[in-house]
């Protein structure tokens, strides 16, 4: 994109982002804040944030930006919500789902409550380690958003896989399959180890 770039350019632009970027955003926040409609209010403001932004400006990294915008609008969400003192720890959001099978679905879901209570149970650097890990970011992508170094997020992924590793529900789940039942916690255990 052209440093001129005209209104309706920008427009597309700022659109491209939203239909890419929206459902991981989401997740991301929904896993940092524990509620579904403010982890949208989280990623409005970094759209609207990015809509000040210039294309040139963030080039190739873009998911980088919009990440941290959303960790950093959580986090000020997390300590405001902490002054007030209104709740303890937050619950976390029930994922319905609109799948036809209920058996699979009545399933799916207890597992998938299983595991982000795990993930919950985390200190707060592993499970945003893990999380962005799992909305497909590679380790530098996490290391920019965490404002870290590509080591610690090495470091930070490692110790959280140990743990969910050593956890009794993870046992009785087969911890071998944790998280979320992906290949991608063996590549990153071995990666670590490496």
């Amino acid at each position: 994109m052209t440093t001129h770039a005209g209104p309706q350019q920008r427009r597309e632009w700022v659109l491209n982002a939203v239909e890419r970027y929206e459902a991981p955003l989401v997740r991301f926040a929904r896993r940092l804040v524990g509620d579904e409609h403010t982890a949208r209010d989280i990623v409005q403001h970094a759209f609207l944030r990015l809509c000040d932004q210039s294309p040139e400006e963030l080039e190739d990294r873009m998911a980088q930006w919009l990440f941290a915008v959303c960790r950093n609008r959580a986090v000020d969400y997390l300590r405001s919500r902490q002054r007030a003192a209104t709740t303890g720890e937050a619950e976390l959001p029930c994922c319905p789902s609109k799948e036809p099978d209920p058996a699979a679905v009545a399933e799916r879901h207890d597992l998938v409550e299983q595991i982000g209570r795990l993930i919950a149970e985390l200190p707060s650097g592993q499970r945003e380690a893990i999380s962005l890990w799992a909305e497909g970011l590679a380790y530098r992508e996490i290391a920019s958003i965490l404002q870290t170094t590509e080591g610690n997020v090495r470091v930070l992924m490692h110790r959280a896989i140990k743990r969910l590793r050593q956890h009794p529900v993870a046992q009785r789940l087969g911890a071998g399959s944790l998280p979320a039942g992906s290949r991608r916690a063996e590549d990153a255990a071995s990666e670590v180890r490496k």
